[in-house]
């Protein structure tokens, strides 16, 4: 239950996050990588006061538990920070973003988001039925179609002129 709560919440902050950086960008007085840049910037030391907070037991009390966070991460393996640093860090944190901004930039946010944000899962559910063994349903599936048939009634125009 916890992880549906902390899910809820990410998209509670994710759609008030998006709302907020689609009205600066259609302002015109912020472009697409400024509104990044900033949002990065704001963002580091917020993650980092909250790692900090983890690894000192300090969240305990909202479910965090502070073994989550195993001490010596720093001596990982080399596959590990490399799946880390660009897999986490390049492909989802700086080039995602940067591409889902430069479509904010672009488009409406009730487009671009569900796009967004219905690839992503729908890529790391097969993926991780593939690479990491996770376990793949016929549920699962169906779960899968209605969020890409969902995607497409939500982004797909009414007709002409619209």
């Amino acid at each position: 239950m916890a992880a549906v709560i902390w899910a809820v919440l990410a998209g509670l902050c994710w759609a008030v996050g998006e709302l907020c950086a689609k009205s600066v960008l259609k302002s015109g007085q912020v472009g697409p990588m400024t509104a990044l840049a900033v949002r990065a910037t704001v963002a580091l030391p917020v993650i980092w006061a909250v790692w900090y907070a983890a690894t000192r037991g300090w969240l305990e009390p909202l479910g965090v538990s502070a073994a989550r966070e195993p001490e010596g991460w720093q001596h990982a393996p080399a596959a590990t920070w490399w799946k880390l640093v660009f897999g986490a860090g390049v492909a989802a944190g700086a080039l995602g973003l940067a591409c889902f901004y430069l479509g904010l930039s672009a488009g409406d946010v009730s487009r671009v988001k569900p796009i967004a944000f219905a690839l992503a899962p729908t890529i790391a559910t097969v993926g991780a039925f593939i690479f990491l063994g996770e376990e793949f349903s016929a549920k699962k599936l169906l779960g899968l179609f209605l969020v890409v048939g969902g995607v497409i009634v939500l982004t797909t125009r009414d007709g002409p002129g619209h």
